[in-house]
C-alpha cells in the first residue's frame, strides 16, 4: 500500500523554473499496474470494466510503494478503482490510457480473424482492428515520459500492462518488435528513475 501521498499537483507534471530552463533533479516514476479484471482473467480484449474479486485481493497483498507528491491514474474504471484501494488521490491522466483495440473490444482472442491478430502481434505499427497501433502508443506515452521527467521527485501512476511496457521500451531503447516479450502482471509496480540525461529500471518492487 501506499504511504504519504498527496493530492495531485497537475501544473507539476512537465513544469519548468521562472528563467523557463527545465528543471533538474532525480525524477523517481512508479508505475502500477491495475489488478485483475474478467476480461484479463478470459482473455478477452478489454473494455472499461471494474475489478473482479481476484483484483480486488491482489491490491490487499501488494507491498508498499512508498510516498508519493503525484499521483496520477488512467482513465478506465479498472485503474482508477486500483488508485482508490491503494489510497491514492489520483488525478486523472488521459495519456495513461490503455491500448486502443478498436472493434475487438469485448471480443475474445479466438473470436478474432487469425490473419488479423497474427498481423497485429508481428507488426507492432498495423492497427487491423481499427484502434492504435502499438507503435502509435509508444508514441503517446514517450510524449508523457518527457513530461514527467522534467519533474524531479516522486510520482505514482497506476495504468495498464501496455502502457508499462511502453514505457519499458523507451527506457531500454528496445524495438517496438519487442513489446509482447514483456509481461506485466495485475497489481504490480514497475520503476523508473530519471537521472542527467536517461530514465533506468529498477526490476523487482511492489509484489510480495
Amino acid at each position: 500500500m501506499i504511504g504519504g501521498a498527496s493530492g495531485p499537483t497537475p501544473a507539476g507534471v512537465g513544469q519548468r523554473n521562472d528563467s523557463g530552463s527545465q528543471v533538474s533533479g532525480v525524477a523517481r516514476l512508479t508505475l502500477v499496474s491495475h489488478a485483475m479484471t474478467d476480461a484479463m482473467a478470459a482473455s478477452r480484449f478489454p473494455v472499461d470494466e471494474a475489478l473482479n474479486a481476484l483484483g480486488r485481493r491482489q491490491i490487499d497483498t501488494m507491498g508498499d510503494i512508498g510516498a508519493a507528491e503525484v499521483a496520477l491514474t488512467a482513465p478506465e474504471r479498472r485503474a482508477r478503482q486500483t488508485a482508490e484501494l491503494l489510497g491514492l488521490r489520483a488525478q486523472v491522466d488521459h495519456r495513461l490510457a490503455d491500448l486502443d483495440c478498436g472493434r475487438w473490444r469485448g471480443e475474445v482472442l479466438g473470436g478474432v480473424r487469425p490473419a488479423e491478430l497474427a498481423l497485429w502481434l508481428a507488426e507492432p505499427g498495423s492497427a487491423p482492428h481499427g484502434g492504435e497501433s502499438v507503435v502509435k502508443m509508444i508514441e503517446r506515452v514517450g510524449g508523457w515520459m518527457d513530461a514527467v521527467r522534467r519533474q524531479p521527485g516522486r510520482l505514482v501512476a497506476v495504468t495498464h500492462p501496455a502502457v508499462i511496457r511502453s514505457a519499458i521500451l523507451l527506457t531500454l531503447s528496445a524495438p517496438p518488435k519487442s513489446f509482447w516479450r514483456i509481461d506485466i502482471p495485475p497489481a504490480s509496480g514497475t520503476v523508473l528513475h530519471f537521472r542527467g540525461q536517461v530514465w533506468t529500471l529498477r526490476a523487482g518492487f511492489c509484489q510480495r
